[in-house]
């Protein structure tokens, strides 16, 4: 009988998932990787998990990634030393090269290999490839990180269009043939109003906007770009959260419907997002919605 209700309980689940999914069937959600999500094995292969599912049901997922923790650990093993200004890795030459080496090789494509493992159609690409993410210095004193200047969305649509997930390595290139090591959020967002995308999903290490940092029942789960104007203006959203809240408000300006900030502690919880009515995190929309 437990067996059968529990069957029963599936069934409606997936029932009620269904205007939703007819929602995304066919629209391109950008999901932003990275944190603790990207960390921890078990919530790793959770995510590939949820990739793979809503592109099994015909939503055009494209993975956007970062590499952090893997930069820092590769930087120790070679004698350097990580340092940051305003919270930006500064990078010069040889840690250009490192950042290069993780993120377009180890973690892409381990993330494509997972992908694949778990029944999708991946093909990692990184921001050099095609010219996708045209950047130029951002600051001299941080040497090789970029700022974007162009978004070349070709390769990634050409990838959408045969089938594939896109795996994005977020690094940057210039005319000259300089590499740039580019902000994960700021990236994503640039890729996903270029695409017009349905929805931006940033996965981080919080719940999302919290009038109380310290009291999760706090969470904000809607506000507009205006309303997210008037909370950095009060300071609640402060720190961290300032520079991730200014990235969903210029992918709303660059032609994205909605984003999402989500904590990606959580198990499946891009699958609560988008195939809930209850969703997950704090999601960000224009003024006018």
């Amino acid at each position: 009988m437990d067996e059968i209700f529990s069957n029963a309980q599936r069934a409606e689940v997936l029932t009620q998932a269904l205007p939703n999914i007819r929602h995304y069937n066919g629209k391109i959600v950008v999901v932003k990787y990275g944190g603790n999500a990207m960390i921890n094995p078990m919530l790793k292969e959770q995510v590939m998990e949820d990739m793979v599912l809503l592109h099994l049901i015909g939503v055009k997922v494209v993975l956007v990634h970062g590499g952090g923790p893997e930069i820092s650990e590769l930087m120790a093993k070679m004698g350097k030393k990580p340092v940051f200004v305003d919270g930006l890795r500064v990078t010069d030459k040889e840690t250009v090269d490192i950042v290069q080496m993780v993120l377009a090789g180890k973690v892409n494509k381990t993330l494509v290999n997972l992908l694949e493992k778990k029944g999708g159609k991946a093909m990692g690409i990184s921001g050099m490839d095609g010219r996708l993410i045209e950047a130029k210095i951002k600051d001299e004193r941080l040497g090789f990180v970029g700022k974007i200047t162009n978004i070349n969305i070709d390769p990634v649509l050409d990838l959408l269009e045969k089938g594939y997930i896109p795996v994005v390595s977020t690094l940057g290139c210039d005319a000259d043939g300089n590499a740039y090591n580019i902000n994960g959020d700021t990236a994503a967002a640039y890729i996903a109003g270029a695409l017009n995308a349905e929805r931006l999903i940033m996965m981080t290490d919080i719940a999302g906007v919290m009038k109380d940092i310290d009291n999760p029942d706090s969470l904000i789960s809607k506000i507009s770009v205006k309303e997210a104007e008037v909370l950095k203006t009060d300071g609640i959203i402060s720190g961290g959260m300032i520079p991730k809240i200014d990235c969903c408000i210029e992918a709303i300006k660059k032609g994205v419907k909605n984003v999402v900030i989500m904590d990606g502690r959580v198990p499946h919880s891009i699958l609560m997002e988008l195939l809930t009515d209850e969703g997950a995190g704090t999601m960000v929309t224009g003024d006018n919605e």
